[in-house]
């Protein structure tokens, strides 16, 4: 491809715009955008009224009346109207696995802090042992430092 980006089609002559032409078109559009604020007021008040009862029907549906029974029209929800955590909402098999296992686990440690488990009898019994062997290696100390005492 050659460079100094995209150049004109093949053999067709270039198509300049004539300054009267432009002049013409923009007198034109001044002049809409004049009679569309007259328009306009009246428009936007018939507009509001139709999009509340209608939509506004796409390709053929305007031209063709539609008896679907099985399509489904669309209503606009407003945000006030809108539920974000319905509570008779069915839960997912995921979500309520989740509930189940957060629940289940929340019992254990229950159970766990009361001293109920197999695991936290094992840290129990763990935890007297040693307690026991500090306590001992504490009347060991205070022997040993007697003695020592009764020496000097």
């Amino acid at each position: 491809m050659p460079r100094g980006g995209k150049r004109g089609h093949k053999g067709r002559a270039k198509q300049f715009t004539n300054p009267d032409e432009i002049d013409a078109q923009m007198k034109a559009e001044k002049e809409k955008a004049k009679d569309l604020p007259e328009n306009a007021e009246n428009a936007d008040s018939d507009e509001s009224s139709d999009d509340d009862s209608e939509p506004k029907k796409k390709g053929v549906e305007g031209i063709i009346e539609i008896e679907n029974p099985n399509r489904i029209v669309q209503k606009n929800k407003k945000i006030a109207e809108v539920d974000l955590n319905p509570r008779n909402r069915e839960l997912s098999r995921r979500e309520r696995e989740e509930i189940e296992k957060q629940q289940a686990r929340e019992r254990y440690m229950k159970l766990h802090l009361e001293g109920k488990t197999e695991q936290a009898r094992a840290d129990l019994a763990r935890l007297a042992i040693i307690r026991k062997q500090r306590e001992d290696a504490a009347k060991k100390r205070e022997t040993d430092k007697k003695v020592k005492d009764t020496k000097a």
